[in-house]
This record gives C-alpha cells, structure tokens and sequence, in this order.
C-alpha cells in the first residue's frame, strides 16, 4: 500500500512556511498508520531490529519532483534487490511543513517514518527531541565517508555523535552582470572593500540599477561579512554556545555588510525589508549588477533578463585571492531512532546518499555533492559549478550546533539587527549587544 500524496510545494530545506491547521495534520497523520508500529523502550528505540518488511521514508517535494523521483527511485532498487524481502514506501513532503509533520511522528511513533530527509540547520533539534538515531558506529565503518567534506560532516554531528549522511551541500557565491562590467570597464571585485566601492560605482553610474542587491533579512547573505572579518556567530564551551556577535570581529563584519544599504547602492526603505529570494530576482530582473546567491538559484536567474549576461566568481574576503567562508546549507538523511528495521533503515540511507546517488543528483537537479571526489568530477562536467566548489574548498562555516538556533532562526534575530542598524533606528554597537542577548537567552533556553 503506497502512503497517500498530499499537495506538495517548494523543496531544499532553506526555510520554513505556512503552518497547516491542527485538523487538517491529524487526518493526515491519521492516513500513515499502514505499517504496525514494533514495542517502543522507554527511550524511544524500538525494541526490535526487523530484517523484512516494509519501510517507510520521507522526502522532500521539489519544484520540479521528476528528476529526483527518478533517482530516488534507482536507488531503492538497488536497495530491494539486495535486501530480499524489504520493501520501500516514499512520501514527497512539503518542506514548509515539516515542522508540523516531523513533530507529530516524533510524539507518535506509530506515524513515524523509518528514513527521513531534513535541513541540516534542524540537526540539533531533532537530536534534541530525541528523534534521530546514533549512527555514530555504521557512518564510521562505511567506507565511502573518508571522503566526506568536514563541514558537511558537522552538519551531522551533535556533540561528537553522528545522527545522519549528509544528501548535498549548497553555498553562496557572487553573481555579477558581465555587460554592465564591460560598459563600465570594471572587473570582477577581488576584496570585500573592492565590493563595496564598486557596488557604490555602478550605482552611481547607473542608478536605476542596485550596485548589488542585499537585503536586511538575507541573513546567509550577511553571514560571510562577519566571518571575513575574523567573526563568529556564536563559541561553543563543552555543550554549551555564547553569542559572539557583538565582539569587535563580528561588529567590523556586521558594518561591512550595513554600508552597502542606502541612497549609495541599495536605499533602505527598498532593502532593509529583502530576503534572500526578493535579492535574487532583483539580480534576475535586470535590476541589480550583483547579487550574492547560490548555486541552487541558477535556474531563477536564468529565467530572468540576466539570462546570458553574468558569470559567477566566489565572494572575496578582506584579502586579494581570497574567498569569505560561506554557510554551507543542505540537507541529510537520517534513520528514526524509533524505527523498527533500524539495520536496513541504515543499509537504505547509504543507498539514499552515497556516492553513486548523490552523483545522479547532481545531474538530475544540480545538487552539490558532499563527497568531495564525486564533486571534482561534478566540476570537470559543469563549468558553472567551479565558484562555488572554490567556495567550498576554501573552508565553510555552519551555524551553531545547539537547539537553540532554530529559536534564533525563527524569532528573526539577526535579520532585526541588521534592520535596525541600516535604518538607523541604533548604532552596530547597540544593535549587536542587544541580538548577542536574545541569542543567549535562547542557547540557555535550549540546554
């Protein structure tokens, strides 16, 4: 019996989305009771390790589904056709309601999955919430993971236990307009300084165009200024994290970041209130010469009037030749602690994210390998994927590893500071002391 699909919207864990009424989640929860559920120990493990039967699994609904349906698909042949006797159920969520979703199977077992993908910046929390398995011993013993990115490995790893395989990893790199260059006889910049002036030039020359588009709420967009310049979001002693946003570090990032909003490049009446997304379409739309965004926009881009008209380079850091550490977003796959074929609820996770698979998805869907042998290979096919892969290899930077970000995330505390400082309302000072509180308070909060 295949699990019902339900209507299914945007993919790739970068956000969260509109909540769905309590009664709509529980009929839904209501229809995935197909398979029985095995005794549950006082921890949540199931008492009880299945050799056959079905498996339940959980991915994320893509904008365009097919070509990931098709890999996904391979993979767990593979998977039956040596695991004789098991087979493998997929239900396509929508990752604006996964929240919902992955609370509710974690308080009810019986509506669990046995596999499931999830945004690596959800890694702690669900650690937290007791709902992901220790894999520690099978990811060290599976032989493809010498060749795991660190950063992507830290992504799995909550206080030295690994509770996932990384599936892709994403990061930002600067998309700038090759015409407008050439008009204005400029070049890619090379520092952060470089950026900035000329951001401030373009838009001087042309102003009806954003020397760049940046947004007060891009928050993944504002993160490679703080650490260029020596920052940290937050250190970690033992479990524990501090906020360091308000070290001098961070602040010289944080100003960095706030100059390129108002009347020289991007006004902040039009910017403070930009995302991520509204930066991207306005690099798309013609209407900015550079944008910071990520190898998993190109298509957005490309539907736009830029199409034809950019190239791509890393974004500098301070320094000429080198690269600002990017946030390395991505998702995972992980095993339920609940589950109740817990050996091949492992075997299927490798099947979902090793090698052979994540190359596929790179071609299906552009995702960038976690493997960094599969990504050279993905660079020696794609040309387009080289800035990033830079990226990449010059060193990326994740977010902290505690409960307590999803709070941070979800209360806007870092998009309030930048707001705050480029509308003038307080000082990087002020602004940064006061988000480094609220930051502690949720890192205590969270244990």
């Amino acid at each position: 019996m295949k699990l019902p699909a339900l209507p299914q919207a945007l993919g790739f864990a970068r956000a969260g989305g509109t909540p769905i009424a309590a009664t709509v989640t529980a009929l839904v929860l209501a229809g995935l009771t197909a398979t029985a559920c095995a005794p549950q120990t006082s921890d949540g493990k199931a008492a009880t390790d299945e050799k056959s039967g079905t498996l339940r699994v959980w991915l994320f609904q893509e904008v365009d589904n097919a070509p990931k349906k098709k890999v996904v698909d391979e993979a767990i042949a593979a998977f039956e056709a040596r695991n004789k006797g098991a087979e493998v159920e997929v239900e396509y969520i929508p990752v604006e309601t996964r929240a919902q979703r992955v609370k509710a199977a974690f308080n009810d077992p019986k509506s669990a999955p046995d596999v499931i993908e999830y945004g690596n910046t959800d890694t702690a929390g669900y650690v937290k919430d007791g709902g992901l398995a220790d894999i520690s011993a099978e990811f060290g013993a599976w032989a493809d993971t010498k060749d795991t990115d660190a950063t992507a490995e830290a992504s799995v790893t909550v206080d030295g236990k690994v509770y996932g395989a990384p599936l892709f990893v994403g990061v930002r790199a600067l998309y700038y307009r090759t015409d407008v260059f050439r008009d204005l006889g400029l070049t890619a910049p090379k520092t952060q300084a470089e950026l900035i002036s000329t951001a401030k030039k373009i838009h001087k020359e042309r102003p009806e165009l954003y020397g760049i588009a940046v947004g007060g709420a891009n928050t993944y967009g504002a993160m490679p200024f703080i650490w260029a310049n020596g920052g940290e979001l937050a250190t970690q002693d033992g479990a524990s994290y501090q906020a360091a946003v308000n070290t001098e570090a961070a602040r010289a990032g944080i100003s960095s970041y706030t100059s390129l909003f108002g009347d020289e490049n991007c006004p902040a009446a039009k910017c403070a209130q930009m995302g991520g997304n509204a930066t991207v379409t306005a690099f798309a739309g013609g209407k900015a010469a550079m944008v910071i965004g990520g190898d998993f926009v190109r298509a957005a881009v490309d539907a736009g009037e830029a199409k034809g008209k950019y190239a791509v380079v890393p974004l500098p850091g301070l320094t000429p030749g080198s690269i600002a550490p990017a946030f390395a977003g991505g998702n995972n796959i992980g095993v339920m602690k609940s589950s109740s074929h817990r050996t091949l609820a492992v075997d299927l996770m490798k099947s979902l994210a090793g090698k052979e698979t994540q190359g596929k998805l790179f071609d299906a869907m552009g995702f960038l390998p976690t493997f960094t042998d599969v990504r050279a290979a993905t660079a020696q096919k794609e040309p387009f994927v080289k800035p990033f892969i830079d990226t990449l290899g010059a060193g990326t930077k994740f977010v902290p590893a505690s409960p307590g970000w999803g709070q941070i995330d979800a209360s806007l505390v870092l998009p309030t500071m930048f707001q705050e400082v480029v509308s003038g309302r307080k000082d990087v000072k002020t602004a940064s002391d006061e988000a480094a509180k609220k930051m502690d308070a949720a890192f205590a909060a969270a244990g």
